[in-house]
């Protein structure tokens, strides 16, 4: 069994279609995260300086989940492509890392 984390980096206005089709879907644990990065900015307003990292930054969304399988995967690195896209040449970033082991929190 390959369980994988995936982390995806989109655009602010398309987070919620990307986390609506996952959830569709049956991806039901997600985490939803603002950052920010250096995706190439739709528009001028997207953009804005950032004082402490000394250069232009966008709001993003980090998109976090984990997939048990690797056809699970697949099919939410998909699901995360189709609905991420902006019309731009590049409009985000998907990254996979396998889970090595997962250890629970309980009481």
């Amino acid at each position: 069994m390959n369980t994988h984390e995936i982390k995806a980096y989109v655009h602010h206005n398309r987070i919620a279609d990307v986390v609506n089709a996952l959830y569709s879907a049956g991806f039901k644990n997600l985490s939803v995260i603002d950052v920010e990065g250096m995706l190439k900015a739709l528009n001028g307003s997207e953009q804005r300086y950032s004082v402490e990292i000394g250069q232009k930054v966008v709001t993003e969304v980090k998109l976090e989940l984990v997939c048990e399988t690797e056809s699970l995967t697949a099919e939410a690195v998909a699901l995360i492509r189709e609905h991420a896209k902006t019309g731009q040449p590049s409009a985000g970033w998907i990254y996979l890392t396998e889970i090595q082991s997962a250890i629970e929190i309980t009481e």
